[in-house]
This record gives structure tokens, sequence and C-alpha cells, in this order.
């Protein structure tokens, strides 16, 4: 049993798994995290919405703690980060955003919890000698997953292109203004350009989500590795003592990756729409900076989170 819990390499246990065929573990993950979120927002949604005349004052007021938290966070994307930079056009994607952040977010969570451990633990406790999960595992920390997910946000970034400036448009921001002459070297880049964006959100919130997850299966695995090592258990148990503890600020450090790639992901993808964006109205007043100004700063400061 002590040989089907170690593993000598930590990764096995944040890489996908089949379940049965072709379904594997971060399929069954996806699907649990759809679910959680959909029924959480519905809920919030239920919560937050006006209640019956009979309740007074109070019917305003939204009720449960869940949903007041899910309120905040909706409300500080929405005046913070998507219609500062989409103004307009916010209203359009704002669906399409947070549908994006809240799925993100439920999977990164998701994952924070050891599913797949304790149906391995359970498992090995009842006799059986394969470990076996039906769910579990972090999805995000797949790179199909966080492709597909990036795939939306190139398409929803190209139909804003499309529908914004026109094909002429479309085809006169991929030159940047350049002269004729230039056209040979700024085409190439300004293509790979359109490609990279995604493809950056893709591998950010893959690399980061295995990282961190990779690095707490490192930590726990430190008492089981001194057990096969020494065969002491004091030893043994001294040392996971010592993982455990260590172990403890790097979850709520975990937590707070969850929440911010999340953002970072949702965020970019409003700043790549809102490249592709032609403002009407470009006046503004001198103490002000430009939406352009604002969303390069913002990506050159989240580019390297």
């Amino acid at each position: 049993m002590i040989e089907l819990l170690a593993s000598a390499n930590p990764v096995e246990h944040v890489m996908d798994k089949p379940v049965i065929s072709w379904v594997t573990l971060h399929m069954t993950s996806l699907l649990a995290a759809a679910i959680i979120a959909m029924v959480m927002l519905l809920w919030a949604a239920k919560s937050i919405s006006t209640g019956t005349e009979s309740l007074g004052i109070p019917r305003y007021l939204t009720r449960g703690r869940l949903p007041q938290l899910i309120e905040v966070i909706t409300l500080y994307l929405l005046e913070n980060a998507i219609r500062p930079i989409l103004r307009e056009d916010a209203d359009r994607y704002t669906p399409f955003l947070l549908s994006l952040f809240f799925f993100i977010l439920s999977c990164n969570l998701f994952g924070l919890v050891p599913f797949g451990d304790l149906q391995h633990t359970a498992g090995l406790l009842m006799g059986s000698e394969d470990k076996w999960a039906l769910f579990g595992g972090t999805a995000t920390a797949n790179l199909a997953v966080t492709g597909g997910l990036a795939l939306f946000s190139f398409i929803a970034i190209q139909y804003q292109g499309f529908r914004s400036l026109g094909i002429k448009g479309w085809l006169g921001h991929l030159t940047g203004g350049a002269p004729l002459y230039l056209l040979p070297i700024m085409l190439p880049v300004e293509l790979l350009g359109l490609v990279i964006k995604p493809v950056a959100l893709s591998i950010r919130l893959f690399a980061n989500m295995l990282a961190g997850h990779t690095l707490m299966a490192v930590l726990a695995s430190f008492g089981m590795m001194a057990w096969l090592g020494t065969e002491n258990y004091f030893m043994a148990g001294s040392i996971e003592l010592v993982s455990i503890i260590a172990a403890i600020p790097i979850s709520f450090l975990e937590l707070f990756v969850a929440f911010l790639q999340a953002f970072i992901f949702m965020f970019l993808t409003s700043v790549f729409i809102g490249q592709m964006t032609h403002f009407h109205d470009e006046a503004h007043d001198d103490d002000h900076e430009s939406p352009v100004t604002t969303m390069e700063k913002a990506s050159t400061n989240l580019a390297t989170a």
C-alpha cells in the first residue's frame, strides 16, 4: 500500500489520468467545475435579485455570504477591469469575460482539494490494489484545457476586430500604419502577434497551476521518501510534520494564485479585445491617460505575473 501511495515523480499527482476508455480525470473535473460554477452563480443571481415588496427595504440587500462575495467580485471586475477598457462595448463582452473568470476560478479552486488522492486512499483502504479515481486534479494544469480557453479568447478578439474595424480596418491594424516597404516585415510580425497573445495566455495559466501543485506534491512526498529511505517512524514523522507546516503558507499562496491567474486571463483577454476596438470619442482631458495608454501599461504590468 505504501508503494502505491508513494510516487517517485511528484508530477504524477498533477498529470491527467484515464478514468474509463477516452474519459480522463481532467475531463470529469472540467464538468464538475462547470456544474459547481453554474449552480453557485445561479444561486448568487437569485440572492442578489430584488425581493418582493413585502420584505421592505431588506429586499434590496443580497442574501447570503457567498452571493455577497460573488457580487463584490463581479462589481469590481466590471467597474475596474472591463468597463474602463471596453467602454461602450463592455455590456457586449461582460457575460463572456465573467464566465471565463468564474469558470477558470472554479477549476483552479477545485484542483486545490485533493479529490483524486482521497479516492486513491479510500480504494486502498477497501482492499483495491489499483489506483482509481472518478474525478479530481487541476484541469487548468493541462495545456490542452488552457489552450481551448485561449482559443475562445482568440475568437472573441478577432470577432471584435472585424466587427469594430471592418475587413479593411482589420488589415490596416496588421500593418500598423507602416509604409509599404516595411510590410514584408510588419505583416509576419503582426500575424505572429495574433497567435502569440492567446498562446501566452494559455501557457501562463498552465505553467502557474502546474508549478504550484507540483510544489505541493513535492512537500507532501518528503515524509514518504524519508520512510522509504530509512524505515524509521520517528525520522519520517518528523520530516512529514515539517513538510505539513511548510505546506500551510504555500496553500494560502496557491489560493491567491488561483484568483490571480483567473483575473489575469480575463483581464488580458479584455485588453486584447480593447486593442481591436475603434473608439468613436477619442477626445479626453489632458489630466487623464487615454484608454490605449492604460491598456498598454496594464498589459505590461501583468505580463510578468
